[in-house]
């Protein structure tokens, strides 16, 4: 365990791309990462699609109702799919980035309800789980808060692309840091 009163200066955004929100029975697609500091610079990326027999991931989809109205190029994203990678080398890929970009210092984990990303990551990939710390940065639990108490609604484009949404999620965030400032 990290020590819980170490300081971050960087944040490890995490979005996953799955079949479904059940990591027991739903399989990793897509990941991207990004570590940032917390200004929102970016200081180092990765993104990976995860290779699957193209048979698990159709009946998966097909038991998963979003999947259905997926609206950009479905066929040519499992197309993709076929050149992934394995889950174990991208788990060693991204353990290697922790390692190189976080040292000593705690990997707090960040995006939008990260906590389901969070079960992904413990399910399948539980070496990269042990490097996180227990304490996440969800953008959601801001847009609850701003949303329910400020009337402030962020209009966030999702397109169910892992690197794409972490750049709305950081966005979003700096939405509502810029709110705060500009109310104080």
């Amino acid at each position: 365990m990290k020590d819980k009163n170490s300081i971050p200066t960087k944040l490890f955004w995490v979005d996953l791309e799955m079949t479904g929100l059940d990591a027991n029975n739903d399989v990793i697609l897509e990941i991207a990462a990004e570590v940032t500091d917390f200004n929102f610079r970016t200081i180092a990326s990765y993104e990976a699609r995860i290779k699957h027999p193209r048979e698990l991931v159709a009946s998966r989809m097909q038991l998963n109702n979003w999947w259905q109205s997926y609206p950009h190029n479905r066929d040519e994203f499992l197309k993709k799919l076929d050149k992934g990678k394995k889950l174990s080398v991208v788990q060693d890929e991204l353990v290697a980035l922790l390692d190189d970009q976080f040292g000593k210092e705690p990997a707090v984990l960040a995006g939008n309800s990260i906590h389901s990303d969070r079960a992904f990551i413990k399910s399948y990939w539980p070496e990269l789980d042990l490097k996180l710390h227990y304490r996440m940065l969800d953008v959601s639990s801001f847009k609850i808060l701003m949303q329910g108490k400020y009337g402030h609604v962020f209009d966030k484009d999702s397109n169910h692309r892992a690197f794409d949404d972490i750049q709305a999620s950081i966005a979003e965030l700096q939405d509502y840091i810029k709110w705060f400032n500009h109310e104080s």
